[in-house]
């Protein structure tokens, strides 16, 4: 080969077997290029330094045997590590390459910039291209090994002479002090480690925005999801946490399904500030405050979210496994591109046979919130460490607390107990680490180095779904391991309840067929948090701070209804995509008068009740003059998570309806709303929770293609028992005899007609005799609480063997 064959080799004519030669990070870069660019996904070219340039490097300059010096001098405890590195680090810096690599390298950066020279003139006749300069590290005698995280990018080099300090400092970042000490831990000879720099155009994100993107669900291993993470700017605010981004999710397998858009979250993150270019230098970038507008609108668009979600499902059959992704957009043409895509080491490598699970076992003042890393729990002491120049203060087994992390905060990373910081999102460093570390971390707080102080008692919990809390004290919490493959099959259907679409993802691997009982109430309380009348009508609020608060969550919407249905829609669509194709019940509002009323505006439209759990609620509200508009809101989410997201695994769910001529009633509107019962498979079913429910089984049966028995309402209404008085609680029982018999009746009418009939509600987590009882009348499906799943299916299996 002449000299740039020896020292360069272009993107195009790399593949995943030239590890050896340019490092796992530039190959992956040739592989995608060759590989699937015919697929439509796009990577900036560029070419790489090879393993050969880099010893030549060291060679001409002749600086290996000053660098074994160094390394054993720190290995013999004669020199610190800060001055091994920086001893080594500086030999690179002052070294220059020889002739022939330089050649190379000017070469190949004048026909890069020849390639892009009609994108970069512009009105001053520049021809140089604006590039990144990445490390690529590999083993000559491992060369698959990982060394992702360890050197250094840097951004916006411009001109040859600006080049070539770029790469001489990707040569020094192989010798950091995390590099140096990651190699020594992992048994690696540091000088058989050699370093490839790949030049690779830059895509002008600073003009758009860039971001992360992961194959698999970051938190719970769910195989199903694409998580995007995204901000203006540079991509380096998302890696480094010194940013919340926007954050979506996309399902898999609709991904490029005709005239769906299967986007199943979608939530804004603060953005507050930005890295860009500078002005008047080369490799100079800056960060700068985001305005307003910014903060408060996405960085993609549908079609944008689904064009990258797409890519990075096609990435990933391509290599066979989950994978890491960087991507950005270009400001100047619109444009996305894959920057580069590494394997995810930390979900897919968890054993997929067994669920551990924790829950606090009391509770504490809640004195800060934020993004939860992991599921697990942790108490103990803080510890406040504001800059790394403190770092030597941390004592082993505290909590982190911090405003955000860098690679040299890894080795105190490692004695904690659990990760707490003001900055980042999902893919920041702090929660990248926290998952390799299987510590839990709470990222995003935005105040907890100004709340908390070191030596303060907290206890930090990441078991309650997406958002993760810090309690004072130290809380008892216990934990739990289950070996899913010794759950016993039944022939009875099991299936799960859910209210949290976090929850749905959590839970997604047990082994359960569906969700039978999908709560929409947590969503409307806790995410939307506006009546939804006050939404319909909002000119008739009249209060002006309600105004205000209504006004400020839902600043994005043009219409006030589409922030209602846009975000019950996706809450429902991802709890749905936790167990596609397995059915998933969702049950439409219960929410009881007063409980309407303590939404954002709901008072003025919510009437007074004596006894609201008799009252104003369920079916009777829908096909109402007074409540119909609201209801008209629940549907339009159901339909768009049937026809739009496409997961047609949803079916509807009618509570409390008290006679057929209000299922009739309830049924035509639904029908109005284009939920009409057998159009697009769709089956509507219906709770069984008052008496004259199964009094007159046989009526409702011709009408509904399936029931679902409510046991909580069934027992106060059977025994006359308010289920919340306390001086009654001796006689609320589930298993009472009268509760029993008419169960049995509703299973006999049911299974006579031919319609299908199960029970969602808590009798049979609570009572092992309960769920043997409706095994032996011939139910056809259990949906439980997620913690009772495994044991009541135990105790369902024994009862089939009998």
């Amino acid at each position: 080969m002449g000299a740039q064959g020896d020292f360069i080799r272009w993107f195009e004519e790399l593949d995943s077997g030239d590890v050896a030669v340019v490092g796992g990070k530039n190959a992956s870069l040739g592989e995608m290029i060759s590989a699937l660019g015919e697929e439509g996904v796009r990577v900036p070219g560029g070419f790489a330094t090879t393993a050969d340039a880099y010893r030549a490097f060291i060679e001409a300059n002749d600086i290996e045997k000053e660098m074994r010096g160094h390394l054993d001098d720190w290995k013999g405890g004669k020199e610190p590590l800060q001055e091994t590195g920086e001893a080594i680090r500086r030999l690179f810096r002052h070294g220059s390459f020889p002739g022939e690599i330089s050649q190379a390298i000017r070469e190949a950066y004048r026909q890069l910039s020849e390639r892009y020279a009609s994108q970069d003139a512009g009105g001053d006749g520049s021809a140089e291209a604006d590039v990144a300069t990445r490390s690529s590290a590999t083993a000559e005698d491992l060369p698959e090994a990982s060394f992702a995280g360890q050197q250094e990018t840097f951004l916006n080099v411009t001109g040859v002479g600006d080049l070539l300090e770029a790469c001489r400092k990707c040569y020094a970042s192989l010798f950091t002090d995390r590099a140096i000490t990651y190699r020594e831990e992992q048994g690696f000879d540091h000088m058989k480690v050699a370093l490839s720099v790949g030049v690779q155009k830059m895509v002008r994100a600073d003009r758009a925005c860039a971001g992360v993107m992961f194959t698999i669900d970051t938190e719970t291993g769910f195989p199903g999801a694409v998580v995007i993470n995204s901000s203006w700017g540079l991509g380096d605010t998302v890696v480094q946490g010194t940013v919340i981004p926007d954050e979506f999710r996309a399902f898999k397998p609709l991904l490029g399904t005709k005239d769906l858009k299967p986007i199943i979250e979608k939530t804004l993150g603060e953005k507050e500030q930005k890295e860009v270019y500078a002005r008047g230098g080369s490799r100079d970038v800056k960060t700068v405050s985001t305005s307003e507008s910014e903060r408060r609108r996405f960085t993609l668009d549908d079609e944008e979210i689904l064009q990258l979600a797409l890519w990075a499902a096609t990435i990933e059959d391509h290599y066979g496994r989950p994978m890491d992704i960087e991507w950005a957009k270009d400001g100047e043409t619109g444009e996305l591109f894959i920057l580069q895509a590494r394997p995810e080491t930390v979900q897919s490598q968890k054993e997929a046979t067994s669920l551990k699970t924790y829950s606090l076992k009391e509770r504490g003042e809640r004195l800060l919130g934020g993004i939860a890393i992991g599921e697990a729990i942790a108490a103990g002491e803080a510890c406040v460490i504001e800059s790394a120049e403190h770092m030597d203060q941390f004592a082993e087994d505290a909590i982190l607390v911090t405003g955000m992390t860098d690679p040299d905060w890894v080795p105190i990373m490692k004695q904690a107990s659990g990760i707490v910081t003001d900055h980042g999102g999902r893919t920041s460093h702090a929660a990248i680490v926290s998952r390799e570390l299987s510590i839990p971390a709470v990222v995003g707080t935005e105040e907890a180095t100004d709340t908390l102080e070191t030596g303060q008692e907290i206890t930090l919990s990441c078991a309650e779904g997406e958002e993760g809390y810090i309690y004072e004290g130290i809380l008892d919490f216990e934990s739990d391991e289950v070996d899913l493959e010794r759950v016993p099959e039944t022939e009875t259907q099991v299936m799960m309840n859910i209210a949290s679409p976090g929850a749905a993802f959590r839970w997604w691997r047990l082994p359960c067929e569906g969700i039978g009982l999908a709560r929409m109430e947590f969503i409307v309380n806790n995410v939307i948090k506006i009546h939804p009348l006050a939404l319909v009508r909002f000119e008739e609020v009249e209060d002006h701070a309600t105004r205000r608060e209504i006004e400020r969550l839902t600043r994005a919407y043009e219409e006030k209804t589409e922030y209602f249905v846009e975000h019950l829609a996706r809450g429902i669509a991802k709890i749905a995509a936790a167990q596609y194709p397995d059915p998933v019940i969702v049950r439409m509002s219960d929410f009881k008068t007063n409980e309407y009323a303590d939404l954002i505006g709901g008072t003025p439209f919510e009437p007074e009740e004596a006894n609201p759990m008799l009252g104003f609620r369920g079916a009777s509200r829908y096909y109402s003059d007074h409540y119909r508009e609201g209801f008209g809101l629940e549907c339009k989410a159901i339909r768009r998570v049937r026809e739009t997201i496409g997961l047609t695994n949803v079916k509807v769910m009618v509570p409390f309806c008290r006679t057929v001529d209000e299922a009739e009633r309830v049924l035509d509107v639904l029908a109005d709303y284009g939920l009409e019962r057998g159009r697009n498979g769709l089956e509507v079913y219906m709770m069984i929770e008052i008496p004259s429910n199964i009094v007159l089984a046989d009526r409702f049966a011709e009408r509904f293609d399936g029931f679902s028995i409510g046991t909580n309402d069934l027992t106060q209404l059977v025994l006359g028992v308010d289920r919340d008085a306390e001086e009654l609680s001796y006689l609320y029982d589930e298993r009472n005899d009268a509760v029993k018999m008419m169960v049995a009746d509703l299973i006999e009418t049911a299974r006579e007609g031919e319609t299908k009939v199960g029970i969602c509600g808590q009798a049979p987590s609570d009572y092992p005799e309960f769920a043997a009882f409706l095994v032996k009348e011939g139910i056809d499906s259990m949906s439980l609480n997620p913690d009772s799943v495994i044991e009541v299916k135990r105790r369902v299996a024994q009862q089939e063997e009998a």
